[in-house]
C-alpha cells in the first residue's frame, strides 16, 4: 500500500513540472518577477551569469532597458553570460510590448542592431561561438521567423517599489549575418523579469 502511494504521489508531481528538466538547466516557466531567463541556442543553454556585482560598473548577466524617446516605445531584454568559457550574448527586442498586452506576437528580421538603431518591430539576435569556424559569429531572426508569448505582463506607477513584471515564452530560428546559409534553432526560451529588481540581481 505504501508503495503504491509513494509511486502516484511521484507521478502527480511529474504531471505538475514544466518543461524544464534538471539536466537542461533551464529555469522553470513563472509568472512572478523571479526575474530568470533561459533557452537553448542550436541545443545548448544560455542563461545570465553576472561578471561582477559592483555598483559602479555592474557587469550584469540580465538587463531589461526602455525604450527612446518614452520608456514604453519597446523595451530590450539584454542577457549575456560572463563566465563561461565559450561565452555568448542574446538581446530580445519587444515593439509597444506594454500597450499591446497578453498574447501570441511574430518574431520578425533583426539588423543586427539594438535600440534606435534597430527596427521598428519585434525581433532578437545573438553571439554565440561557432566550434566549426572556431570564432564569435552574430545570428539575427527574419521575417516571420519564430513566435513568442507574453503570459504575464503587470505594471505598476512610477513611484511604485514593485515594478513591471513581464514574462514570456519563446522560439525562434537565426541566421548567421554573414552567411544566410548557416541557420540555428533558438528552442524552449523563456524569461520572468521584474524591471526594477533585475537592475541589482546577481547571477552567479
Amino acid at each position: 500500500m505504501k508503495q503504491t502511494f509513494l509511486l502516484f504521489f511521484i507521478m502527480m508531481l511529474a504531471g505538475c513540472s514544466t518543461d524544464s528538466s534538471p539536466s537542461d538547466g533551464l529555469p522553470p516557466e513563472t509568472k512572478t518577477g523571479a526575474n530568470t531567463f533561459g533557452c537553448l541556442i542550436d541545443g545548448k543553454l544560455l542563461v545570465p551569469r553576472s561578471g561582477n556585482n559592483s555598483l559602479v560598473f555592474p557587469l550584469s548577466g540580465a538587463t531589461l532597458w526602455g525604450g527612446i524617446p518614452q520608456s514604453y516605445d519597446y523595451n530590450e531584454l539584454e542577457i549575456i553570460d560572463y563566465k563561461s568559457n565559450k561565452s555568448a550574448s542574446f538581446m530580445f527586442h519587444m515593439k509597444n510590448i506594454f500597450y499591446q498586452g497578453i498574447g501570441n506576437y511574430v518574431i520578425d528580421e533583426s539588423n543586427g542592431m539594438s535600440n534606435i538603431d534597430g527596427l521598428d518591430h519585434h525581433y532578437l539576435h545573438c553571439i554565440v561561438y561557432d566550434s566549426k569556424t572556431n570564432s564569435y559569429q552574430k545570428y539575427v531572426s527574419y521575417q516571420n521567423s519564430g513566435t513568442f508569448t507574453i503570459t504575464k505582463l503587470k505594471t505598476n506607477s512610477a513611484n511604485s517599489n514593485n515594478g513591471n513584471i513581464l514574462s514570456g515564452t519563446f522560439s525562434c530560428k537565426v541566421r548567421n549575418i554573414n552567411n544566410p546559409n548557416d541557420e540555428i534553432e533558438i528552442t524552449k526560451g523563456r524569461f520572468d523579469i521584474n524591471s526594477l529588481t533585475i537592475a541589482v540581481k546577481y547571477f552567479p
